[in-house]
């Protein structure tokens, strides 16, 4: 009798360390599968965030950019501007990344696969450190967040620095190619309209809401830009001879100050692009030295 008692007791003790200890697994697999995100990053900018962040990815976008190392094997998702939303579906993300100016281009295709993707702001240098800080604070990568933070911040000192010896504030024009389209102007509240005005340039073209307009060939005229800038980020060969046919047959630019002393840049990927990047450092480098100028 006595020994089924103590039986029944070893059961009954052995069934509670059971209950708590599955309890216990399920809370240590939360925690583990918490810390294990399954990230999608769908833009080259931000896959290079995650780098630069150690992040672990489960999806990237289809580019002619080097993809770093880490994701060599990791599934292509598409293009950033046309991602495959059944492809990032199937790959069960706990997160999905894009940028903002790309929301109402495929916000519907991601909707109807039951994905909320999150759209990060990248227009400028300060909204870039922000999103290193906030991905920083989401996946406890505070410490490689603070490092990437601090190189960029030493390199606006440097550039700011420069741009205080400068003499003279050089009048900048920034276009921005489309391939088959022509370009566009790109103002001060683009990404590469805020490193002329980081680099101490003065931006042509000013707006307090757009990051693009129409151009105009009397105005471009009448603003007389000293340095001009040709950002060439999307199918670059093809945009590089848009703009050589466009400046040999339009008189326009030859009267310009920039042509004539020959300050006219191309700007590629990677160290360029539409949005702002972990190349800042070296972007900023060169607008630097480009915005040297003498006071025509």
């Amino acid at each position: 009798m006595e020994s089924r008692k103590i039986a029944i007791v070893s059961i009954a003790v052995i069934a509670i360390i059971g209950v708590f200890g599955g309890v216990f697994a399920i809370q240590n697999s939360s925690k583990s599968s918490a810390k294990r995100p399954r990230i999608v990053a769908t833009t080259f900018a931000i896959t290079q965030i995650a780098n630069r962040l150690k992040l672990p990815l489960v999806g990237v976008p289809t580019t002619e950019n080097k993809i770093p190392s880490r994701y060599a094997k990791v599934t292509k998702i598409g293009s950033p501007m046309s991602p495959s939303a059944e492809k990032i579906a199937s790959l069960k993300p706990t997160a999905v990344y894009s940028v903002d100016v790309l929301k109402d281009q495929f916000g519907k295709s991601f909707k109807q696969q039951h994905i909320k993707p999150y759209f990060l702001n990248l227009s400028s240098v300060s909204k870039l450190q922000q999103t290193i800080t906030l991905m920083g604070n989401r996946y406890d990568r505070k410490s490689e967040a603070n490092d990437a933070n601090k190189s960029i911040d030493a390199a606006i000192a440097k550039a700011k620095q420069k741009a205080d010896q400068r003499k003279v504030q050089p009048r900048v024009l920034v276009l921005m190619g489309l391939p088959g389209a022509g370009y566009m102007i790109a103002t001060n509240k683009s990404y590469v309209g805020n490193l002329v005005q980081i680099a101490g340039g003065k931006n042509v073209f000013e707006s307090k809401t757009q990051e693009y307009i129409q151009p105009s060939d009397e105005m471009i005229a009448k603003k007389r830009p000293q340095v001009i800038l040709r950002l060439e980020h999307a199918m670059p060969a093809m945009v590089t001879k848009q703009f050589q046919t466009e400046f040999k047959q339009n008189p326009i630019w030859k009267a310009t100050p920039a042509v004539k002393a020959r300050r006219v840049h191309d700007l590629q990927e990677p160290n360029f692009d539409a949005t702002a990047n972990m190349n800042v450092a070296k972007a900023l480098q060169l607008v630097s030295s480009w915005l040297q100028v003498d006071g025509d």
